[in-house]
């Protein structure tokens, strides 16, 4: 079975991406599962070029296909921010706690009819021979007052993000297995890539 690599040290989007990828016929492996314990700098101006180099240094490296994602939050009322810089709005030595310690400031702050917000993230995958390709998905919510109480490991800023259509947190323990089809900005993505991935198996196989 043909191997794929998810190339992140965010447990929680191992976790979440390979369970979006679980139907494929393929071997999912982490950079761990390779022995790979370094991240790369994220040096691009977009989600696009963080992403796609993230992918193609790790294809390179491992000699795997590799899949990698960039993306964050956007809170309209701040044009945007934190956006590229999510992973490092309250600077470099940046930690879950931290964030959501720093979102609650925020979250008090802004005015009742000015907290609407974006989920982004640009996918992408390489292949050793410098190939790439990207998809993107979004989700749009609002910022709440106050943050769910379960924090989920890697994703701060999902504590504060809540989705008025449905009057939930988007949370993994408040979403059902449809409403994270419907809602994840990630899920949306991935079924954009699969096609690709699969295509990529196709050729492989010949």
């Amino acid at each position: 079975m043909k191997k794929l690599l998810i190339a992140t040290t965010n447990a929680g989007k191992l976790k979440e991406i390979s369970n979006f990828l679980s139907d494929l016929p393929l071997k999912i492996v982490s950079l761990s599962d390779i022995n790979i314990s370094y991240d790369i700098e994220e040096t691009g101006h977009t989600y696009k070029e963080n992403s796609q180099m993230k992918a193609l240094f790790y294809s390179k490296k491992s000699n795997l296909p590799s899949i990698s994602d960039d993306g964050g939050l956007e809170i309209i009322a701040f044009g945007g921010a934190p956006g590229i810089k999510s992973k490092r709005w309250v600077g470099k030595d940046s930690t879950d706690e931290k964030i959501i310690e720093y979102m609650k400031k925020i979250a008090k702050e802004l005015l009742d009819d000015n907290r609407k917000a974006k989920f982004k993230t640009v996918i992408s995958l390489a292949l050793p021979n410098g190939k790439v390709w990207s998809v993107n998905g979004e989700i749009e919510g609002v910022i709440a007052k106050k943050p769910y109480l379960k924090t989920l490991k890697g994703y701060p800023y999902r504590s504060f993000f809540y989705l008025p259509q449905i009057k939930k947190y988007y949370h993994e323990n408040e979403l059902t297995e449809e409403e994270q089809k419907l809602y994840n900005h990630r899920y949306i993505a991935i079924q954009k890539l699969k096609p690709l991935i699969l295509k990529y198996i196709k050729n492989e196989s010949k």
